[in-house]
């Protein structure tokens, strides 16, 4: 539960964790100044290829965050097909760009350096911000949004196979104890080493 760095190294596994996040806010803020489908489509097709230049086994592996999107996408597009609004396609696509290449980061950056460059980031505000504790959080949320993506449809799925109903907020209460649940045991793996200074 700590990491959830793509075990096997790509050639994006030695650049500095520092570039990527910077890379990858740069990309974001582009994203959303993008309004256009046809750029955004461009923008997706660049961002299927740089997953795809990890292998084809890292591109598995990282379509199943992208697969727990599908309720979002299912949302967005009946909602604007309802009011017959084109706008839909470039949310959606903007969502499912800017997941994949977050996703990238998280796949190919492990923990520690996460961690570090956002304590780097804090420094100057280390007298009034415990900066430690707040990189670990950070990098911690980071790391848990997917494993929560992915424990939820692993939910919905159980669900479905054993009922006919649609599972929707009924999967909540199992969602939580479960998230609790990880939660507790991160701390207790934390507190085992040490915790954080």
């Amino acid at each position: 539960m700590l990491t959830l760095t793509y075990p096997s190294k790509t050639w994006a596994h030695g650049l500095p964790a520092g570039g990527k996040l910077a890379a990858l806010a740069l990309a974001t803020i582009a994203l959303f100044a993008l309004r256009e489908p046809a750029h955004l489509a461009l923008a997706a097709l660049g961002a299927a290829g740089l997953v795809a230049s990890g292998g084809g086994e890292f591109a598995r592996a990282s379509l199943r965050p992208l697969w727990m999107l599908w309720p979002f996408v299912a949302i967005v597009a009946a909602w604007h097909l309802w009011l017959r609004d084109p706008a839909g396609i470039a949310i959606i696509l903007r969502m499912i760009t800017a997941v994949a290449l977050a996703n990238f980061i998280t796949m190919t950056t492990r923990l520690t350096d996460m961690i570090a460059v956002i304590e780097w980031l804090l420094r100057p505000f280390a007298r009034v911000i415990p900066a430690a504790r707040i990189a670990l959080a950070i990098a911690l949320t980071i790391r848990f949004i997917p494993v929560m993506l992915l424990r939820a449809g692993d939910l919905a799925l159980a669900w479905r196979a054993r009922s006919p109903a649609s599972p929707r907020w009924r999967i909540l209460p199992a969602l939580t104890l479960s998230t609790l649940d990880d939660a507790t045991r991160v701390a207790e793996a934390l507190r085992a080493r040490g915790g954080v200074d």
